[in-house]
């Protein structure tokens, strides 16, 4: 008598739609905490969106929550994720790192957002996205080709906040005031990018780390 092996199915796991819809929750309730700071502006008489929108943190955190929100409704709806989404999502969390080192190391306590949208915005969802890169079984794995991917984002904000500085004078941080000097510009520029750069190494590497996923037999 010979033995004939049957292929069982794996069975489905509980994060399957659960992952997916704990990030469109996250985007979602980052998107609200940043409008109602946006309102509380909008109240004390300071509606320009390209001053509240000019700040790197409310530009990233509502773009990363965009981003999140696409990632999960691809999941939820059975989608292939597309490759520009991907990507998004590599770019998103290297720069959430650069919003929360910034923040903390640099200009801590800084802003007139309550500070609990501060904590919400500057420590939780860089967490909760960095949880995402080491822990999600779905991540995706970031192609190193698409590394340089995480630089014209950043220096088109770069671009625009030093026009911005010569021009009418608005700055979203004091170390990019033009009062400060070309070197004192270069230096943190500079170093941003670097952190940048080095931020994206680090998410790139991640992605590729084998994920735990159930095996078949």
């Amino acid at each position: 008598m010979t033995s004939v092996s049957t292929v069982r199915s794996a069975p489905p796991r509980s994060t399957g739609r659960v992952l997916p819809l704990a990030r469109v929750v996250v985007g979602v309730v980052v998107l609200l905490v940043v409008l109602f700071a946006y309102a509380l502006r909008i109240a004390v008489g300071d509606a320009n969106p390209f001053d509240f929108f000019g700040y790197f943190t409310n530009q990233t955190s509502s773009l990363t929550a965009l981003v999140l929100v696409a990632i999960g409704g691809c999941a939820l709806a059975g989608r292939r994720r597309p490759e520009w989404l991907t990507v998004g999502w590599g770019v998103g969390a290297a720069c959430l790192i650069v919003v929360a080192v910034v923040y903390n190391v640099l200009v801590p306590g800084t802003g007139s957002a309550p500070p609990w949208v501060s904590v919400v915005l500057h420590v939780v969802f860089p967490a909760i996205v960095l949880a995402d890169v080491l822990l999600s079984p779905d991540r995706p794995r970031l192609a190193w080709k698409r590394l340089w991917w995480v630089l014209p984002y950043p220096l088109a904000w770069v671009t625009v906040v030093l026009i911005r500085g010569a021009t009418d004078g608005w700055v979203p941080y004091g170390f990019l005031l033009p009062s400060r000097g070309l070197p004192s510009l270069g230096l943190h520029v500079t170093g941003i990018l670097a952190l940048l750069m080095l931020s994206a190494t680090a998410v790139w590497t991640l992605s590729g780390r084998p994920s735990r996923r159930p095996r078949r037999t």
